[in-house]
């Protein structure tokens, strides 16, 4: 090749590649800022909701869940409110949710922004996959606990048969989402939306979330049975793996339920709208 050739071809490559390390720099620096201005858009306020708090932040839904208060059902409270009925002071929920703002990355997945089909998708995919598989482990536990330390322990009667109602209502509401309400929503998403049998979608929105009430109760009465999953001094490693096991079911619960609440269904909504 002709050693002219030759310049010039290194002279376009590395004029290629200042290109490409400018253009890299420039969206490096555009999505910092774009994230930078976003998160001080979101100034945590005492009469700003749970919920959209719980939207914003998307490790607020943690810092909730240490503290108890309630961001799925109850999410319509202030955040002062919310303080109030769980005991906890707001100045140190505010310097929670502050370092949670601080510490939230631009890779974080913003349920809010995502496509409607998507959300669906890992509604189903993670936190439907999760209660079908942990509820026959979590009902064989509590059958060994009570067979077992029932005698010393007769409230475990009743954390099963709290624990089976809840199973019960929640595979029934899982087959109504999965077979009736989401394959509508996904068809909302894609401009595919055809005559429904049960008129505007906040008719079956409301009894989801009414059934997600009904939940919620559920799950504080079992807290209430267990004196807050406190084990006794006699507890064996069951014991252990059964109290364990229905804290993780409990947050698990409280984050699918905050994900239809707060960003599914009122999105779902404003899309009929």
């Amino acid at each position: 090749m002709d050693p002219r050739s030759v310049q010039v071809l290194l002279a376009e490559s590395a004029e290629a590649r200042k290109i490409l390390a400018d253009l890299s720099a420039l969206l490096g620096a555009t999505s910092s800022a774009d994230f930078e201005n976003r998160s001080e858009a979101m100034p945590i306020t005492a009469d700003k909701t749970v919920r959209e708090l719980a939207v914003e932040l998307p490790h607020a839904t943690r810092v909730f869940e240490k503290l108890g208060i309630d961001y799925c059902c109850g999410g319509e409270k202030s955040l002062e409110e919310a303080c109030t009925s769980a005991k906890v002071s707001i100045d140190d929920v505010v310097r929670e949710l502050e370092k949670c703002a601080a510490a939230t990355s631009p890779t974080d997945r913003d349920w809010n922004a995502a496509p409607l089909a998507e959300l669906v998708d890992h509604i189903v995919g993670t936190h439907h996959t999760y209660v079908k598989r942990e509820v026959p482990r979590i009902e064989a536990l509590i059958s060994k606990v009570a067979g077992v330390h029932g005698e010393n322990h007769p409230e475990m009667e009743q954390v099963r048969d709290a624990f089976r109602e809840l199973a019960n209502e929640l595979a029934a509401h899982l087959m109504k989402e999965e077979q009736i309400l989401f394959p509508y929503l996904k068809q909302m998403s894609g401009g595919k939306c055809g005559p429904s049998c049960f008129g505007t979608v906040q008719n079956p929105i409301r009894v989801m979330m009414m059934e997600h009430d009904g939940a919620g109760q559920t799950l504080r009465e079992l807290r209430r049975l267990t004196n807050d999953y406190a084990l006794p001094t006699d507890a064996c490693a069951s014991y252990a793996s059964l109290f364990q096991a229905l804290v993780e079911f409990e947050q698990d619960l409280h984050q699918h339920i905050h994900l239809e609440n707060n960003i599914l269904f009122p999105r779902a909504v404003a899309m009929e709208q």
